[in-house]
This record gives C-alpha cells, sequence and structure tokens, in this order.
C-alpha cells in the first residue's frame, strides 16, 4: 500500500513538471472575457479545496488585480528584474482563498521576451506548479509568441469566443498555432456571451467546421456560458462573480463547467 501511494505521489509531481495541472485561457481578440473566466474558475477549485495559483499571463496589460481590487506588492517584472525568485512574488488572498501571480501593466519588456526567458519563465511556472492542485493562466490578447507559448504550456487551453466574425476568426488563428506547435495541448472552446445553449452550439459548430476543414483538427466544446448582466456588475464592483451573484445563470454556466475540469 505504502509503495502505491509512493507511486502515486511522484506520478502527481511529474505531471505538474509537465504543466499537466494548468489550465490556459486564451481567445485572441480582447473583451470576451478571459479574466472574468480565469478569476471564476481560481474561486471555484478553491471553494472545493483546493490549492490554486491564477497566474497572469497579461505580461504587458496585466489586469487580474484590478478586477479584483487588490494590490499586489509584487508582481512578474519584479521576477525578470532578478529582484526575487517567481515563488517569493505570490499574493495570497486570504478572502478568495487562493494565491495570485501578476503580471505587470505598461511594460513592453515583458511583451518581448526571448525564447531563453520564455524557457526559463516556464521552467520556474513548472517549479511552482507543483504546490498548486490547479494552476489557471490568464493569458493576454492576440497571437505572438509570448502567448502562445505559455498556452502550450497547460495541459489544458480554454478557448474563449463569441458569436462576431472577429472573434471567431482571431481563436481559428489561435488554434491554427497551438496546432503547429510541437507540444499540443488539449483545447477546448467555451461560447461566451450567449442568449441560449442552441445558439452557443452554432457558434462552435461554426469554428469547429473551420478547423476540421483547413487544419484537420476537431474541437470540443468545454462549455456555454449565457449572456447574463451580472458579469458585467460584478467587474464594476471589483467583486469575483461567484461571490457578488452566486446564483446567477453564468454562475452555473461556471459551476458545470468546473465539474468537467476537476
Amino acid at each position: 500500500m505504502t509503495q502505491t501511494n509512493d507511486f502515486k505521489g511522484a506520478k502527481e509531481i511529474y505531471q505538474r513538471l509537465d504543466g499537466k495541472n494548468m489550465i490556459a485561457i486564451a481567445s485572441g481578440k480582447g473583451g470576451v472575457g478571459k479574466t472574468f473566466l480565469a478569476i471564476a474558475l481560481a474561486q471555484s477549485f478553491a471553494d472545493k479545496g483546493q490549492r490554486v495559483l491564477l497566474f497572469d499571463g497579461d505580461l504587458g496589460l496585466a489586469n487580474v488585480d484590478i478586477q479584483l481590487g487588490i494590490n499586489t506588492t509584487h508582481d512578474l517584472q519584479h521576477v525578470f528584474q532578478g529582484k526575487m525568485p517567481m515563488n517569493q512574488a505570490v499574493f495570497h488572498d486570504e478572502a478568495l482563498g487562493f494565491d495570485i501571480l501578476s503580471g505587470h501593466s505598461g511594460v513592453q519588456s515583458l511583451c518581448g521576451l526571448t525564447h531563453g526567458q520564455l524557457q526559463l519563465l516556464r521552467d520556474d511556472l513548472y517549479i511552482l506548479a507543483q504546490h498548486y492542485d490547479k494552476v489557471i493562466i490568464d493569458l493576454g490578447t492576440g497571437i505572438d509568441k509570448t502567448l502562445t507559448f505559455l498556452a502550450g504550456c497547460g495541459g489544458i487551453v480554454l478557448i474563449m469566443c463569441n458569436d462576431e466574425p472577429t472573434s471567431l476568426a482571431d481563436a481559428y488563428a489561435f488554434i491554427k498555432i497551438l496546432s503547429d506547435s510541437e507540444k499540443s495541448p488539449q483545447i477546448k472552446i467555451i461560447v461566451n456571451g450567449a442568449n441560449t445553449f442552441k445558439e452557443g452550439e452554432r457558434t462552435f459548430q461554426t469554428l469547429s467546421k473551420a478547423c476540421q476543414n483547413f487544419l484537420n483538427v476537431e474541437l470540443v466544446l468545454g462549455g456555454v456560458l449565457h449572456q447574463d448582466s451580472h458579469v458585467k456588475e460584478s467587474i464594476k464592483m471589483q467583486t469575483p462573480l461567484l461571490s457578488s451573484f452566486p446564483q446567477s445563470v453564468v454562475a452555473e454556466d461556471i459551476k458545470k463547467l468546473v465539474e468537467t475540469l476537476v
């Protein structure tokens, strides 16, 4: 029995070193709700008793701390400046029950990292991930090498989109880059802002058919988040949706999504 437990523990550590406990959230297009979802997932997993790190992967326009209404003492800029190791830049939010590693807003140097710097970032993140059950990576807007590299670090990438043509085009471009990478993570599509579930399914099918026909990539629908005014209200309040409006329609959507990711 002891040997079995030891083997299980060793396997979990190996998976964390390989990013298997990481969930990256991407879109390509801004304004589709990545940060809102990242915070909601982090809180949901923490409420289940899991150890969670929310990593703000928008290295040039970080906004996790803004949406949460917190002021972190340290962030990734301090790490890249060599002022501290990554684990010392982590901020623990006692009220929410999870840890946060902030990016830094308005710093161009963090947007144009070299391949070597990205590899060091990945390795440090893998080591830090050993201490968590889940690491949620909130990626920035666009499809530059920093974002796609970070997306490829995770075991799962949730790509968010809505029914706008520009959103679908940007999601398609992000999927194309990931499908061409050496390490292709598991991709799940999250349709946000749908009036009905069927409407969300139609949006997914539009993207799915394009990826099947031109990329030979089979997509999976991870979930549909309904249009809900409570999302904007919670962002204005700088309070996580699951705290401010736990009975809202979109809160129920998130709970269903979390059950598929546990």
